[in-house]
């Protein structure tokens, strides 16, 4: 096992087990006791039950992930410890990708990107998580949606909604994405969902619903290629900003 892959020293030392106790030495020599590695957080709710209270970028490794340690967005507002897996901002990354591109992720997570499927079927297996979504509409009005529960499968099932949970918040009932559970996750190059059209976006969708908060940036107004979220008294189109976040129950 490297343990520098699960456990955090200073740039200058490497983490070794000596006498059943985890402990950092210098790489010059391996002199000295050294100090206690620090265990890597799973999530970013780990980093804020620690103190950290300040939006930013923070190093996470989740339970059972079998790559390096990893970068996130944390959002420590709202109750503090949200991990975000997906951030729309201006436009400037193209969220039309392929499947392996939704797998592995892309984009920055200081602005806009998505995390990646493998790495949120690893987050949100961890435990029982809620999901949050912040907007901004095209008026500039913000709201928000939230979910108490959320869980997606892994790739050998196409990244299934496997958990969607009651909703809360001022963006509608939620009926719509709650609709989508048990739904597989489709791309532009594999199309999961039953429909001949091109999505323009990964997302999981079904029977051409098409809404999709990872749709065209810069879609003509009310294009169902944009970004849209359905409520009861009409949908949300070419909304402006959406960040979708995890967090433990």
């Amino acid at each position: 096992m490297n343990y520098n892959d699960l456990y955090q020293c200073s740039s200058d030392a490497v983490c070794e087990v000596r006498n059943d106790v985890r402990k950092c030495y210098s790489m010059s020599g391996y002199h000295g006791n050294g100090v206690n590695c620090t265990k890597h957080m799973t999530e970013c709710k780990d980093w804020y039950d620690a103190g950290n209270t300040t939006n930013g970028i923070y190093t996470i490794i989740p339970t059972n992930w079998s790559g390096a340690s990893f970068d996130v967005s944390c959002n420590m507002t709202d109750g503090g410890g949200w991990t975000v897996f997906q951030r729309r901002v201006n436009g400037s990354v193209d969220f039309n990708r392929t499947w392996i591109s939704y797998k592995e992720g892309f984009g920055d997570v200081s602005h806009e990107f998505w995390l990646g499927n493998d790495k949120l079927y690893h987050l949100t297996n961890q435990g029982n998580y809620q999901l949050r979504v912040d907007f901004v509409s095209r008026s500039g009005n913000p709201f928000y949606a939230q979910f108490d529960s959320f869980r997606i499968n892994n790739e050998s099932d196409n990244y299934r909604l496997s958990g969607i949970g009651e909703y809360s918040g001022n963006a509608g009932s939620g009926s719509s994405f709650r609709n989508r559970l048990n739904n597989i996750f489709s791309t532009s190059d594999r199309n999961n969902g039953g429909c001949s059209d091109d999505y323009h976006c990964g997302w999981w969708f079904a029977k051409c619903q098409i809404r999709c908060l990872n749709g065209d940036y810069h879609a003509a107004l009310n294009a169902t290629s944009g970004i849209s979220w359905y409520r009861s008294s009409g949908s949300y189109h070419n909304i402006k900003y959406t960040e979708m976040k995890i967090r433990p129950v």
